[in-house]
């Protein structure tokens, strides 16, 4: 008994064995490295792609790329009506000076210096370095705002969004109850066939729901974006296998009390199951605020586009906008973030209470 009690001590020591103050652990530096590297993978591209949509379509397609938003400095010359471009110009015995660029010949270049601007110098472009500094591009949001109807699209994504998201939400948490609540034969066969459903390809049932879309006349119309995907098997999933975890003596109160089916699906159900209706909410908004292949087919008119199909329209078969698809792209991940943001402690309840991986 003794050697028992003292082996316990021993191991409980170990245990709670505390590392000395400001010392850190091998494990400790790894798990910071690993974080931050995993902090890197995630973050580094929207943060490049943030400060991409600051820059001018030139900066765009200069190799090798600049991580900052960078401009060409320009200087007033005398004797010259435009603005010259500023170099940084290495001579011929090693000294670096400004000089502004006239003209481009080929791979020479013929330069001034701004405060001598009477005598011209040819000089090699490989000796010279654009003077550049800080400078954003604000015309990239505001042009697209302003020339195109991207506010128009804007709403459109907004309307789809919600209306999708409610019908979504409601649809799919009706199937969940009645799959998790209602005893009756062939339950779990339903419920396979609608996990089923995950594995036929979206490309498989284009035509098919086109098809029915068209005869009800709802092309070119945002209804044709938010029926189709109304009911959706991850939905039905999610909401079940958290209904599932609701004790059934609250339903067989509720009933005894005289409440309707409908007074327990409103008023009992979705109040417990608020996590995973959440999860689910902010699912379909990433969803539907995403969505390009299925709008891109049914709407053909401007007018109805949305976000992701009016960021197809600065796309052309010879010219491609990037500096408006970048900041519009920023633009359309706003929503999302601010939605994410306010939702986010619902995820891992919802989640791990559903079940799903």
């Amino acid at each position: 008994m003794v050697d028992a009690t003292q082996t316990a001590r021993s191991v409980g020591s170990m245990l709670t064995v505390r590392r000395g103050r400001g010392r850190l652990h091998w494990t400790d530096v790894f798990t910071y490295i690993y974080l931050g590297f995993g902090f890197f993978l995630m973050f580094a591209p929207v943060v490049w792609l943030v400060l991409s949509s600051f820059k001018t379509p030139s900066a765009l397609q200069e190799f090798p790329p600049t991580f900052l938003p960078l401009g060409p400095i320009t200087v007033e010359v005398e004797g010259y009506d435009d603005s010259l471009l500023l170099f940084d110009v290495t001579m011929d015995d090693g000294s670096v000076q400004q000089l502004a660029q006239v003209r481009r010949i080929g791979i020479m270049a013929q330069m001034v210096d701004p405060d001598a601007p009477d005598e011209r110098l040819q000089i090699p472009i490989n000796t010279r370095e654009p003077v550049r500094e800080l400078r954003m591009a604000w015309e990239n949001y505001r042009d697209p705002l302003e020339r195109f109807n991207f506010v128009s699209y804007l709403w459109n994504s907004v309307i789809v969004t919600l209306v999708a998201t409610v019908i979504t939400l409601l649809i799919n948490s009706m199937a969940a109850y009645a799959l998790s609540i209602y005893e009756f034969r062939g339950r779990n066969a339903i419920m396979l066939f609608v996990i089923g459903t995950l594995m036929i390809p979206i490309t498989v049932i284009l035509v098919p729901v086109y098809i029915v879309v068209t005869n009800l006349g709802m092309i070119n119309s945002l209804w044709a974006v938010i029926l189709p995907g109304a009911a959706t098997p991850t939905g039905v999933f999610l909401l079940r296998q958290y209904m599932l975890t609701i004790p059934k003596d609250l339903i067989e109160a509720a009933r005894m009390d005289k409440a309707s089916e409908w007074a327990i699906y409103w008023r009992v159900v979705m109040p417990l199951a608020m996590p995973a209706v959440a999860v689910l909410g902010i699912f379909s908004i990433m969803w539907r605020w995403n969505e390009f292949l299925w709008p891109m087919i049914v709407l053909n008119r401007s007018e109805v586009y949305t976000l992701q199909v009016g960021l197809n329209s600065f796309q052309g078969e010879l010219d491609v906008q990037w500096h408006y698809i970048l900041a519009m792209t920023v633009v359309t991940l706003i929503p999302v973030i601010i939605v994410f943001a306010f939702l986010q402690r619902f995820i891992t309840t919802g989640i791990a209470s559903s079940g799903m991986k």
